[in-house]
């Protein structure tokens, strides 16, 4: 039988506790709370509609932190 260490080798899984790249530019948004419990939220439902108000305080967070002008996003 593999140890935890032989079993994510195995499978391919790096135990990598250092932010990549994607999670310092989440991280530098200031809303990486917010960006948790969405991409959860949406990972137990299986359906955005169903994660409203994460959405709803994600959006929120952006806009409180600026972030509006470092991605030129705008309101639909």
């Amino acid at each position: 039988m593999l140890g935890r260490e032989e079993d994510r080798v195995a499978d391919g899984v790096e135990d990598d506790d250092e932010p990549d790249e994607w999670d310092k530019r989440i991280f530098s948004t200031g809303c990486a709370l917010e960006n948790t419990k969405l991409n959860d939220c949406f990972y137990e439902k299986k359906d955005w509609r169903a994660c409203k108000e994460e959405m709803q305080a994600f959006k929120e967070c952006w806009k409180r932190r600026g972030n509006d002008q470092r991605t030129d996003s705008k309101d639909a």
